[in-house]
């Protein structure tokens, strides 16, 4: 294994840099960063990622110094580039899909079909296993090309960009969902008896008391996340 290093290390930029930023998890890890940061620490090896090939092995051999070696058949095979689409005659609206894409590469709204932007799909295929009524159709997008032949360093940026800014979109949206709560109940809190079916001092003081269970609860995550941002 490569000599360890910090998570956002130099190394850990640089094989991050090479990798194709499908965003897929088939290489045991939740992101191509998470990967990255795992080659670089030592904890994981350089032939994990299927959609970069042996020519993406080969690549990360080159700046880790680790010996090339074939892709380990556990994490998936070389295969050519796929892209998704969605049968619209099949599709309920339950935004399932939107939600698993990486790349924010489908778009829709509850009840309403959805549609994928072939585009900026990087065939991750991770819509697929969430779809309730297998409306999802795979189709080869690279023919007989496979690896980085099927994939070009524009459009793993323009992935790598997109992933970025929907994975601050998604965090933003959830920081204000849990705000909206912890404010809501605060208001109830400040009159429960206001916000409340039950007149009864007892049953009163124990819903007080999940509800203060549950702000201290808040207050603790967010000091989490501040202290590791």
């Amino acid at each position: 294994m490569t000599k360890r290093a910090d998570a956002g290390s130099p190394l850990a930029e640089r094989i991050l840099d090479a990798l194709p930023q499908t965003q897929c998890t088939r290489c045991g890890y939740p992101d191509c960063a998470g990967y990255a940061a795992a080659i670089a620490q030592g904890l994981a090896n350089i032939n994990q990622c299927p959609p970069g090939g042996a020519q993406g092995v080969a690549r990360l051999a080159h700046i880790t110094g680790l010996p090339v070696a074939p892709l380990d058949p556990e994490f998936g095979s070389e295969g050519p580039r796929s892209v998704v689409f969605i049968d619209e005659n099949w599709c309920i609206g339950c935004t399932l899909c939107i939600k698993a894409c990486p790349t924010d590469a489908i778009i829709g709204s509850n009840k309403r079909m959805h549609t994928v932007i072939e585009a900026e799909c990087t065939g991750c295929e991770l819509c697929l296993p969430v779809c309730p009524v297998d409306c999802i159709v795979v189709e080869n997008a690279s023919e007989n090309a496979t690896g980085w032949n099927a994939w070009s360093p524009a459009q793993a940026a323009n992935a790598r960009k997109r992933y970025e800014f929907s994975r601050v979109r998604r965090k933003r949206e959830e920081d204000e969902h849990a705000r909206r709560l912890e404010e809501k109940a605060r208001m109830k809190l400040a009159d429960l008896a206001a916000h409340s079916q039950h007149t009864d001092p007892t049953v009163l003081d124990k819903k007080r008391a999940v509800i203060e269970a549950a702000l201290e609860r808040a207050r603790a995550k967010r000091a989490a996340a501040e202290r590791g941002s």
